[in-house]
């Protein structure tokens, strides 16, 4: 390079040094955060619904009052910036339970924004609409600056606090609630059916409803008729519905939980469930029986009229009841079946069964299965668990050995025919 190009260099450097100024610095005259809120996402939520509700706070305070000069020195801190941020959700008026505590979310700079997340419950009858959650956010934000020599300054800060809202929106449906729900005699092994009433406590007039019932988990009660068409089910309006239920062997006396949803067609036309429903219907003990007579004696040989009371030890009526007994070698029976006709709970009826003892019987205590064929409310047929009727086959001494053996017996009648014959051949004679 020659001479005189070095010196055009050297001159453009000093001009650029000239129109830059030296450690130029900015200081803002004026300025404060302002804060705004949105709820970010889809922002529409169910009744009833535990849900998480994430805000988006946003500073759009702009600094416009500013000075930059080189004897300025940039400050750590601007007015526009809100420090130490703390977010408070409130419910107001929205038909929400409001579960999260006030949370820090540090620093927002001019333009920037942060996302504070809320956990809150719907309202299980919460109506359909927009409304307005208030947001208290507290801050610190800077005022202004002393400064003492080249280096040294002392920060003034003001505490800030803005109340804004944001728009929370809850969807207009159909939410049921189970006024009422009777079983009547509904009893473990069996069908019967269960009586709903159920209201739209909802704010959505549902089109083309349907209600239905489900298996509630592991429960014994489970539907045979699952679905009742109801068609339009309008907002308040209640709907009585019943359906036909079986109900396990194994249940025991006490209250089960089925499953109750509407299908419905909304506003959009789509068909949509609502949210569901769990009620307790009553279950009684399974229907059963006792024989409460007591053992029957016979002897070898022997033939009588045996008389077995059947009580019904269950929880509900049977009607039409028609026992029956099972004879094995060493009896027979010319009759095994009696009526009993219908049987309250508690309530007993006796059976007599034509029963005769083979002659080369061994002697010992015999047992023969007996059981009960009847029908329930519904009409439905069933069959009792088996019972034992007890048979004491021994030799039997005196009167009672005589009168349960029909050859003495036949002795004896015989002999009395014999005494009243010449009573009566003498009578004449004479």
């Amino acid at each position: 390079m020659t001479s005189t190009g070095r010196k055009v260099t050297l001159l453009v450097i000093l001009l650029a040094c000239l129109a830059v100024p030296a450690f130029a610095g900015t200081k803002y005259l004026a300025g404060s955060p302002n804060l705004t809120a949105y709820i970010a996402g889809a922002n529409q939520y169910t009744a009833g619904s535990d849900i998480q509700i994430p805000v988006v706070i946003k500073n759009t305070g702009i600094n416009t009052n500013y000075e930059v000069a080189p004897n300025i020195v940039d400050l750590a801190d601007v007015p526009t910036t809100a420090k130490f941020v703390t977010v408070a959700m409130g419910a107001g008026d929205a038909p929400v339970v409001i579960k999260s505590d006030p949370q820090m979310i540090g620093d927002i700079a001019s333009q920037a924004q942060q996302t504070v997340t809320f956990s809150a419950k719907v309202n299980a009858d919460a109506a359909g609409g927009t409304y307005y959650l208030p947001l208290n956010i507290s801050y610190t934000q800077f005022s202004n600056v002393d400064q003492y020599g080249l280096d040294t300054f002392r920060y003034y800060y003001v505490p800030g606090n803005v109340t804004i809202t944001a728009p929370l929106v809850i969807k207009s449906e159909v939410i049921p609630e189970v006024v009422s729900a009777t079983s009547g005699q509904l009893v473990a092994g069996a069908n019967g059916y269960v009586n709903l009433t159920i209201a739209n406590i909802g704010s959505l007039d549902g089109a083309k409803a349907t209600v239905e019932i489900l298996q509630d988990d592991d429960s014994p009660v489970s539907p045979v008729d699952s679905s009742v068409y109801i068609g339009a089910f309008p907002a308040g309006s209640t709907v009585s519905c019943q359906y036909k239920v079986s109900v396990a062997k194994d249940a025991e006396n006490k209250t089960y939980p089925i499953d109750v949803v509407v299908m419905y067609q909304n506003d959009e036309g789509d068909f949509v469930p609502s949210q569901t429903q769990v009620v307790g219907v009553d279950v009684g003990n399974k229907v059963s029986f006792a024989i409460q007579s007591p053992p029957v004696e016979m002897s070898p040989g022997s033939k009588r009229t045996i008389q077995v009371e059947y009580q019904n030890t269950g929880d509900s009526t049977v009607y039409s009841a028609e026992a029956r007994i099972s004879v094995v070698d060493p009896f027979t029976s010319s009759s095994d079946i009696a009526y009993l006709g219908d049987l309250a709970p508690g309530q007993s009826a006796v059976a007599s069964y034509q029963i005769s003892v083979a002659s080369d019987a061994t002697i010992k205590e015999y047992g023969l299965d007996s059981e009960i064929r009847y029908n329930d409310a519904l009409d439905d047929t069933y069959i009792s668990d088996p019972m034992k009727i007890s048979i004491d086959v021994k030799n039997l001494s005196g009167i009672q050995g005589i009168v349960s053996n029909p050859v003495y017996i036949s002795l004896i009648v015989a002999v009395i025919i014999g005494i009243i014959y010449t009573l009566i051949h003498a009578r004449r004679k004479r």
